[in-house]
C-alpha cells in the first residue's frame, strides 16, 4: 500500500511553518512594544486583535509556500534550495500581509518596524524548524519509522546505482525489499538482496502492503509484462516510476509540444540554458565578474610581482575549449617552470628524465604530491586557488562564465564521448566538480558533474555553486 510517511512529514511541515510564522510575528510585536523600547508606538493595537488578523492571513502565506513547492517530496532533500525558497516565500508572504495592511481601514501593525522584524525572525524560525524536522526524520529512520519500501524491476547499471544510492536506509529513507532480475546474474551483483526471477514471483512472496513503490529500470520485450507491472501498482495504490534506458536524454530542459498541431512530442533540449537564460547569465557574469576583478586587482598585482622573481614570468596562457567547440586563451598565474610550456605531462616528465611519473600522474587523477614541474610559489598558488584569479579577465571578456564546466585543453576533452554536450554552454571559472571534491574525485566523475550542470542549469544553481566555491576555497577542500 502507499506509504503515508511523506504525507505525514508534509503535514508536519505545514503545522511547523505556521507555528514558526506566528511565533515570529508575535515576537516582532513584543520587541516593538513600549515595554522594550522608549520609542512610542505609532498605532497602538491590542495583542489579541493583532494576532487574530495575522491568523486570518496565515493560510494565504502557507498557500504561497505550497505554490513554491516547499511541501513537495523533491524539496525535502535539497537543503540549500529549500532555504532559498523559504527566503523568497517569506518575502512574498510579507508583501501580501503588508498589502493587506495598506488596503485595510483597520490598523494591522502597531509600527512600520514590526513587518521588518517579523520578516527577519520568520526566516530564522522557519530555517531552524526545517533543519530540526529534517534531523528528527533522519533519527526516526534509524528506528525504521517512516521508511519507504521499494521493489526494483530490472537488472541494469541504473539498478546498481539505485542500490548503492539507497543502501543506507537511515540516510536515504528507503529500503529495497527485492529486485526482479535473472537470479543467476543478479545473485552475484546483489548478494544481500532478495532476488525474484519474475514479477509474478515477487508479488506472490511480498505482500502488497509491504511495497510502497516500484521502480522499473528496464522495459520487457513484451508489452503485456510491462502493463502487468504498471497495472499492479495502480490497482494496489503503489507509486510507480520508470527509469528510461537513455537516462541522460530525459534530463535538462524538457517540453511537451504539439508537432504540426496534432502529434504530441517530447522536445529535449541539449541544455536548459536557452533563450532568455543566456542573456541573464551573461549580464550576471559581466556585473559580478567586474566586481570580483576590482576586488582581486590589488592581490593580482602583488602576486604578479612575486611571480616575476619566482618564475620570471607572470601569466600562463593556454588554449582551452568553451561553448560550441570554440578555442580561447585562458589566463592563469604561472605555477610551472616556463620551459614546460606547450608540453603534455608525458613530454614534460620525459624532459625531466622521469617518464615513470606520467603513469603515476594519470592514475592519481592528473596530480602529483610533489610535481617537479611546479615552482615552490606555484604550489602555494594552486593550494589557495589564487592562480585562477586572472581568469576573471576571461569572464569579463566573455570567453568564460563564472560558473560552468571546467575549461579543458582539446586533448583532454576529446577523450570524453559526451564532449559536444558539455560544450553546449560556456566553460566556467568554477563548477559542480570544484565544489564536490575537486581533485578528490575521479576525472570521469568530474565530467559527469559537468554534464549534469549543462542539462540542469538554473540561475539559482549558479548562485549556489558560487557561494559554495568560497567555502571550498577557504577550507582548501580538494585543493592540491
Amino acid at each position: 500500500m502507499k506509504s503515508n510517511a511523506s504525507l505525514v512529514y508534509g503535514l508536519i511541515l505545514i503545522i511547523g511553518d505556521s507555528l514558526a510564522l506566528v511565533a515570529a510575528f508575535v515576537a516582532a510585536y513584543i520587541l516593538r512594544s513600549s515595554h522594550f523600547t522608549n520609542i512610542p508606538v505609532a498605532h497602538p493595537i491590542a495583542a489579541t486583535t493583532y494576532i487574530g488578523i495575522f491568523l486570518l492571513l496565515l493560510p494565504f502565506w502557507i498557500l504561497v509556500f505550497a505554490l513554491m513547492g516547499l511541501y513537495s517530496n523533491e524539496i525535502q532533500e535539497k537543503r540549500f534550495v529549500e532555504l532559498g525558497r523559504l527566503l523568497i516565500g517569506s518575502f512574498i508572504g510579507l508583501l501580501f500581509v503588508t498589502s493587506y495592511a495598506y488596503l485595510s481601514i483597520h490598523t494591522v501593525f502597531p509600527s512600520k518596524r514590526v513587518p521588518a522584524y517579523g520578516f527577519g525572525l520568520a526566516f530564522v524560525f522557519l530555517a531552524v524548524f526545517r533543519n530540526l524536522a529534517r534531523a528528527t526524520r533522519g533519527w526516526l529512520f534509524g528506528y525504521n519509522i517512516g521508511i519507504t519500501n521499494i521493489l526494483l524491476v530490472g537488472n541494469t547499471k541504473v539498478t546498481i546505482e539505485l542500490i548503492d544510492l539507497l543502501a543506507d536506509s537511515r540516510v536515504s529513507g528507503y529500503r529495497i525489499v527485492g529486485v526482479v532480475a535473472n537470479k543467476s546474474q543478479a545473485k552475484e551483483r546483489f548478494p544481500r538482496l532478495a532476488i525474484f526471477e519474475s514479477f509474478e514471483e515477487a508479488v506472490q512472496k511480498l505482500r502488497a502492503r509491504d511495497i510502497h513503490g516500484i521502480v522499473q529500470t528496464e522495459l520487457y520485450a513484451s508489452g503485456e509484462r510491462n502493463n502487468e507491472v504498471l497495472e499492479y501498482a495502480q490497482s494496489h495504490h503503489i507509486s510507480y516510476r520508470f527509469v528510461p534506458g537513455n537516462s541522460e536524454l530525459f534530463v535538462g530542459n524538457i517540453a511537451v509540444e504539439l508537432f504540426r498541431s496534432s502529434i504530441p512530442v517530447i522536445a529535449v533540449h541539449q541544455t536548459a540554458l536557452i533563450g532568455w537564460g543566456r542573456l541573464v547569465k551573461r549580464l550576471f557574469d559581466l556585473v559580478l565578474g567586474l566586481i570580483f576583478l576590482i576586488i582581486a586587482l590589488p592581490f593580482m598585482i602583488i602576486i604578479g610581482f612575486i611571480n616575476i622573481f619566482a618564475s620570471r614570468s607572470i601569466f600562463f596562457k593556454q588554449v582551452r575549449l568553451t561553448r560550441f567547440d570554440q578555442q580561447f586563451k585562458v589566463y592563469k598565474f604561472r605555477t610551472q617552470y616556463k620551459k614546460f610550456d606547450g608540453t603534455t605531462p608525458e613530454e614534460a616528465f620525459v624532459m625531466l628524465s622521469r617518464p615513470e611519473l606520467a603513469k603515476q600522474y594519470r592514475e592519481n587523477g592528473d596530480y602529483l604530491d610533489d610535481d617537479p614541474r611546479v615552482t615552490p610559489f606555484g604550489k602555494f598558488l594552486r593550494q589557495t586557488s589564487l592562480d585562477e584569479l586572472p581568469q576573471l579577465i576571461n569572464v569579463v571578456k566573455g570567453d568564460l562564465s563564472l560558473v560552468g564546466p571546467r575549461a579543458l585543453i582539446p586533448q583532454e576533452l576529446n577523450q570524453f564521448k559526451k564532449k559536444s554536450a558539455i560544450l553546449a554552454v560556456k566553460s566556467g571559472l568554477t563548477g559542480l566538480a570544484q565544489i564536490s571534491g575537486r581533485r578528490d574525485i575521479s576525472v570521469s566523475e568530474r565530467r559527469k558533474l559537468d554534464l549534469y550542470y549543462v542539462q540542469n542549469w538554473s540561475l539559482w544553481l549558479d548562485l549556489t555553486i558560487l557561494i559554495k566555491t568560497f567555502r571550498v576555497v577557504v577550507q582548501r577542500s580538494g585543493a592540491k
